[in-house]
């Protein structure tokens, strides 16, 4: 008979969570005994509480109330009740839970957890084909517990300290500590105003979510008229896929870019996963092309965006226009320079409608910005300025 299996770690708190003010409370969905272990080691050596793991959805559904965590993380393959079923279930038992979908890296498991972060999951976590690859991975080991600290920490913080399993009460973050340390300025926009040729995107973490979103809201009748680039920071197989959901979604053709690709209005062209996408052509000239490679990573990234932005910049100068989504990291930031000085306009999420405000938040406090606004915003301002309104 399957069972939840109620773990609790007496380890101190690591310097994150206190600085969170609360414990993160973790429960693990997985199939895979060795999975579960595993990572129940590494998140209590990581200093946050893993209050329950199951063995498929069902039983993780059941549990909800008596564990109450903060983060769950859900494999999509489960017996019973699967990832996908478990999803709206616990979303609905504990509204505020964060939802991390774990799946290997299959075309079926990367359009299933595309369509989860619709459903509300705020993330999806690739992992190693076999328990071996999960065991020996650092990568996975990683960006897991990257992902348990991000997403755990803010609803924490809203619970508040509770006991920990010493019985020690963690004490909250100073007020002053969550508060922006300064002013953001906006940069002014350009007086002599250059019509668009081309509309770059950059994103991260629940990035899916956005672009998808800001493309629907600019239009298909615009888009039309422009080519589009996107970097996504996103594993391989993912990236073809999401291509294929954001063509769902706006009527338009999208598609991995390939190499040496020519640049067409009213199509989607998204980075290949694992392969930086920049652009090739002379300054003024209409024929651009696509340029991958495989460089070194750019801030930890391939692809990354400050690739793509500064070839922008070269390429088509004050033609650009861009706009940094959701994103953990500072990829954008450089590239987000680059333009700005060719006189390109960049706009940026802002933090509250920000899954995390990092890459846009970079730009915003770099002064990089011609407008920070929230997501739903956003595809209005971006339809205004392509096609020549005030935005």
């Amino acid at each position: 008979m399957l069972a939840v299996n109620t773990l609790s770690h007496p380890q101190s708190p690591g310097p994150a969570a206190a600085a969170a003010g609360a414990r993160i409370r973790v429960m693990i969905a997985d199939d895979s005994a060795v999975v579960r272990g595993l990572v129940a080691r590494w998140i209590a050596e990581a200093g946050f509480d893993v209050v329950a793991t199951a063995s498929n959805g069902r039983i993780a559904v059941e549990s909800m109330a008596r564990h109450d965590p903060d983060v769950i993380l859900l494999d999509i393959d489960m017996p019973e009740l699967d990832g996908t079923q478990a999803l709206p279930l616990l979303l609905a038992k504990s509204p505020g839970v964060q939802v991390v979908m774990m799946s290997t890296l299959t075309t079926r498991n990367a359009d299933i957890s595309l369509r989860c972060l619709s459903l509300g999951a705020v993330d999806y976590l690739a992992k190693p084909e076999s328990n071996r690859g999960v065991t020996t991975s650092d990568a996975f080991r990683t960006e897991l517990i990257e992902r348990v600290r991000l997403f755990g920490s803010a609803r924490a913080r809203k619970r508040g300290p509770i006991a920990s399993p010493m019985g020690m009460v963690a004490q909250p973050a100073p007020v002053s500590a969550l508060k922006p340390t300064s002013p953001l300025v906006l940069r002014p926009k350009a007086r002599a105003t250059v019509a668009p040729r081309v509309l770059l995107i950059g994103a991260s973490t629940g990035g899916p979510r956005a672009v998808g979103e800001v493309l629907e809201k600019i239009g298909a009748a615009t888009l039309k008229q422009f080519p589009v680039l996107i970097v996504q920071h996103m594993p391989p197989v993912f990236t073809a896929v999401f291509a294929e959901h954001l063509g769902a979604r706006t009527g338009l053709p999208a598609a991995e870019g390939k190499a040496d690709e020519r640049l067409q209005p009213g199509r989607i062209y998204v980075a290949p996963g694992g392969r930086h996408m920049g652009l090739s052509g002379a300054a003024g000239r209409p024929d651009v092309s696509i340029r991958l490679h495989d460089g070194p990573l750019v801030n930890f990234c391939r692809p990354a965006v400050d690739v793509l932005f500064q070839d922008a910049a070269t390429i088509f100068g004050a033609s650009a226009l861009s706009v940094v989504l959701t994103g953990m990291g500072s990829d954008g930031t450089n590239g987000a320079r680059a333009l700005t000085e060719a006189g390109a306009a960049v706009l940026a999420q802002d933090e509250a409608t920000s899954t995390v405000w990092g890459m846009p938040g970079s730009i915003a406090k770099a002064g990089l910005a011609q407008a920070i606004l929230p997501l739903g915003e956003i595809g209005g301002a971006l339809r205004n300025l392509l096609t020549g309104k005030s935005a």
